[in-house]
């Protein structure tokens, strides 16, 4: 396909067409495929983000016409199945995106092609588990149980077993799980907190609604007090969501949309009713703040609650820094943090809200951080499967070099599970942190 001008407008996404018949329809799909595979075929901007693209284009290139039309349609699924949906390459890379006529969404076309191959094969038991993390954190969370889980996910014997039975990759670092929860640690503190006068600032009302989030919940309870320190000492009310199910992204990312449909159907009513109560709208993962201010609004455009959820969500280092240009930001820093290094995670970029995180830590005195925008190639589950764990690795490796060449005080990064991969494979972290707790750290709180 010849090359055109691309698009220079910013980029909109169209609704997620997911219920349609046409939707699943495999000689759809195939054409489409067909049809955008060409274009990326053409331009090859988007060689370096992951391994989608490369796949793509190796099955172009050892093909016998060296065009997209000499690709089997049955290897397709090679490259959909590559994609994490970091979505870097709709919003950073793609000069073909809406409102350009050729009207490429490579991340929801590879979102489709993975509903068709959920809807006609189903998932593997592994793949179910992994992404069923709200089912595995209840269960692994169960006191005495997390002491053990803990203790065979770090015993060699048992993960070289799970590598070669179950498809977990032994080298692979995965999360401790605490039977003390975010939830167990947060709720004490919130009922000794003496009530806060809410002050509205720019868009903000000074009332957040904190949504744990699985891993935030089960693997990272302490950001709960991180994130409960830190914004009342903003004069800022923070509340837990009273209750919470999984945001559904690990589903999205597998194709399973019906079941990204019952979450938001258990989410959303609880999440609007917060909204109309005066609160604002948080969470500690980047992922989990896409989902409802993107992914949710595209699937369920018409659902009046699911809109009114998405203009409530902000990400927390976002929502400081509207509170900072209104002048509510508290600037009394007590201890400087020194270089750190910063891995912005792309579910965070691809918000388009700017590098807020680095903007709250540059006000530390004496603070300098570096942000790498790169991807840390983790995506919740692609860095710990057998089969896709060495990929994940290459994706990281420029995060680490430059992590090792600038040999910061602290790495950070919004994603812990980004920033636990990164640490994993960098000589120069010992021990990874969150943005939130070198902020605590700054305030000496």
């Amino acid at each position: 396909m010849a090359q055109r001008e691309g698009n220079l407008q910013a980029p909109t996404r169209h609704p997620l067409d997911w219920q349609s018949d046409d939707f699943y329809n495999e000689d759809s799909l195939n054409k489409e495929l067909e049809r955008v595979f060409d274009i990326c075929h053409g331009c090859r901007r988007c060689v370096s983000l992951c391994d989608a693209f490369p796949t793509l284009f190796d099955l172009v290139d050892e093909s016998d016409t060296f065009e997209v039309d000499g690709v089997d349609k049955a290897d397709y699924a090679k490259v959909s199945d590559q994609c994490y949906m970091c979505d870097m390459c709709y919003m950073a890379k793609c000069p073909y995106t809406p409102p350009h006529e050729w009207n490429v969404d490579f991340p929801h076309l590879m979102l489709r092609a993975k509903a068709v191959k959920f809807t006609k094969s189903g998932a593997s038991l592994r793949d179910r588990i992994l992404t069923s993390t709200d089912t595995v954190g209840k269960l692994a969370t169960i006191p005495l149980v997390d002491i053990t889980v803990n203790a065979l996910n770090k015993n060699n014997t048992f993960r070289k077993a799970l590598d070669s039975g179950f498809g977990v990759h032994h080298q692979a670092p995965v999360p401790e799980y605490h039977s003390k929860t975010m939830r167990k640690r947060v709720a004490p503190l919130a009922a000794a907190t003496a009530p806060i006068e809410p002050v509205t600032a720019g868009n903000t009302k000074g009332k957040v609604a904190l949504y744990v989030t699985c891993y935030g919940n089960y693997n990272s309870p302490h950001l709960g007090e991180d994130f409960h320190s830190v914004f009342t000492h903003n004069g800022i009310q923070i509340d837990l969501v009273p209750k919470e199910q999984c945001c559904g992204m690990p589903k999205l990312e597998l194709g399973d949309l019906q079941a990204v449909a019952k979450l938001k159907e258990a989410n959303i009513p609880v999440l609007a009713k917060l909204v109309d109560e005066g609160y604002d709208l948080i969470a500690p993962i980047p992922s989990c703040v896409l989902m409802y201010k993107q992914e949710l609004p595209l699937m369920f455009p018409d659902d009046p609650d699911v809109i009114k959820v998405q203009q409530a969500f902000y990400d927390p280092f976002e929502y400081l820094h509207l509170r900072h240009k209104a002048g509510a930001l508290n600037t009394e820093f007590k201890q400087s943090l020194g270089d750190i290094s910063y891995q912005v995670a792309c579910h965070l970029r691809v918000q388009n809200i700017g590098l807020k995180t680095r903007d709250i830590l540059n006000l530390v005195p004496d603070t300098n951080v570096n942000a790498i925008e790169r991807c840390s190639g983790h995506d919740g589950t692609y860095a710990v499967k057998t089969e896709t764990h060495d990929k994940s690795v290459k994706i990281a490796r420029p995060v680490v070099r430059k992590v090792n060449e600038q040999d910061p005080d602290f790495f950070i990064s919004d994603c812990p599970m980004a920033a636990t991969h990164i640490g994993n494979l960098s000589d120069r972290v010992e021990q990874p942190e969150h943005p939130m707790t070198l902020l605590r750290r700054a305030y000496q709180i």
